[in-house]
């Protein structure tokens, strides 16, 4: 085995998803603070001290007490160099966790005890369930009182359809919580060393375990592998419990960096040369420097710094000399990384969501990453005319960032942005203010159909009251829909004209 190999070997990168307010962001925190990489782990909400989320860097985040972008985490653990995703937990966000879990290697599903399967879990769950990606279950909030976790593994198993193993097995819940008893061990881990235990709820506990094991699975590692068993642990991450057996069961049985498929469908094995695919570009995350960084997963190889290489989709040379690696806002300059590894490459507007990088003379092109058709539409007028150029600046950069598109008017100055839900107008509201010194007047065109056309087809006498024909900000045209019955008007008008509709 190579020295490269066995650094790669050393990588495990992983996503957390979760319905919102389910402790997804905690958990995270909690695990930050096991890899020392925080000293004190602070609450989404505050909870009265002025500590924020690690992971919640931006301002907007930090006041709402909400995670609507991704962020980037890493730390060692146990001779482990762990990469953490951290998702955005409102589903107006899901496009942005959509693309970040093209960029990982497992994923964490954090459910709250109390509550179940909830919708927005089951949505990212399904795409998970797609790509075949380990998952590792972890209900949350055993502190608290809960449902029977007999009920939980079932639901887990019915709403989702992925078999189930218990790593542990919760002894009470809330006021009456033991601790959990590790399956592996066949041992009680105490919830407080201060408190007696109180066996008649220890026994009940065990007798759901012998339930438990006559009619549930067995352990597959094969199965687990390929996104068919999850293992299941319990706990409760704002008390920090349950959180170090959860980490280390983590990193014995979540796969190293995979291998990737490039669009030619040829597999590039994680020891090959370098190459990376960005699946994600963010704007002003140091408010002080106005920067803009693209995130990069490494799919194969080794990054080392001042490294040429070649970005795929213009075959434009680029040195690769500014790359820093992140503990949310703080980050630093590296030297090398390995497959596994996600790298910021500072940006100064070459790139864009899906393209790939890479070194070497043979071309390597990673597929698109997805992009969603949003339902919800804006024009977006500058409230000042004369700070028209941070207007456009702000757009221009934001749009990038893939979490809200951009339509032109076709023959007009019309600017409408589309999303998918209408967080995603609030953020950029307030970033274009807060980022760019530009406030924004929004008039609400309602939801519309969109559908892009091929250029040949184009024509201006399509625009009318019910369609709209714009660009996007590609110039690649589009029409604007107001319902299904303009749009089914137009496909009888113009029955030849090829409409296609994004994810």
């Amino acid at each position: 085995m190579t020295d490269l190999q066995t650094e790669i070997n050393t990588r495990r990168t992983f996503a957390i998803i979760s319905h919102p307010d389910a402790g997804k962001t905690t958990l995270t925190e909690q695990l930050l603070l096991h890899g020392g990489a925080i000293r004190e782990a602070g609450t989404v909400k505050g909870r009265g001290s002025n500590k924020m989320a690690s992971s919640d860097w931006m301002a907007i985040e930090q006041q709402r007490g909400i995670s609507v972008t991704s962020s980037v985490l890493q730390f060692d653990y146990d001779g482990k160099r762990i990469n953490i995703l951290d998702t955005p937990g409102h589903e107006d966000f899901s496009e942005d966790t959509y693309r970040t879990l093209m960029a990982v290697d497992s994923v964490v599903m954090v459910v709250d005890s109390a509550k179940g399967i909830e919708p927005q879990t089951k949505k990212l769950f399904e795409i998970v369930s797609q790509r075949g990606i380990p998952v590792f279950t972890f209900f949350n909030k055993l502190d608290r009182d809960g449902r029977s976790p007999l009920d939980l593994v079932d639901e887990l198993e019915t709403v989702l359809g992925i078999q189930a193993y218990p790593m542990n097995w919760p002894v009470g819940s809330g006021q009456i919580l033991q601790g959990i008893w590790d399956l592996r061990e066949d041992k009680l881990i105490p919830f407080s060393q201060e408190r007696q235990v109180d066996q008649s709820v220890v026994d009940e506990a065990l007798l759901e375990i012998e339930l438990q094991k006559d009619a549930g699975n067995q352990f597959d590692e094969d199965a687990i592998a390929h996104g068919k068993l999850t293992p299941v642990f319990f706990g409760s991450a704002l008390a920090n419990f349950g959180v170090e057996e959860f980490l280390r069961s983590y990193l014995e049985f979540a796969p190293t960096p995979q291998p990737q498929t490039t669009v030619d469908e040829k597999v590039v094995p994680v020891t090959a040369d370098f190459s990376g695919f960005v699946f994600k570009i963010q704007a002003n995350m140091d408010p002080k420097h106005r920067d803009r960084i693209a995130f990069v997963r490494i799919a194969s190889g080794e990054f080392d710094r001042g490294m040429d290489v070649t970005l795929a989709r213009t075959g434009r040379k680029l040195k690769l000399s500014n790359v820093t690696q992140f503990m949310a806002e703080s980050r630093e300059n590296i030297q090398t990384a390995v497959a596994g590894d996600i790298i910021g490459v500072y940006d100064t507007g070459n790139f864009q969501i899906g393209d790939t990088i890479y070194a070497g003379k043979t071309k390597v092109e990673y597929p698109d990453l997805p992009t969603f058709t949003p339902e919800l539409f804006n024009r977006v007028i500058p409230k000042d005319v004369l700070k028209k150029k941070s207007f456009e600046k702000g757009i221009e950069q934001l749009v990038q960032e893939g979490t809200i598109q951009l339509f032109k008017g076709w023959r007009s100055s019309d600017y409408i942005i589309g999303a998918v839900g209408q967080l995603q107008f609030e953020v950029f509201q307030f970033r274009m203010e807060n980022e760019y010194n530009s406030t924004v007047i929004f008039e609400p065109i309602g939801q519309k159909i969109a559908r892009w056309i091929p250029e040949s087809q184009a024509d201006d006498k399509m625009s009318s009251s019910r369609t709209m024909l714009m660009r996007d900000r590609f110039d690649q045209p589009v029409i604007l829909f107001e319902n299904q019955f303009a749009l089914n008007w137009f496909v009888d008008k113009y029955p030849d004209v090829t409409l296609e509709e994004k994810l």
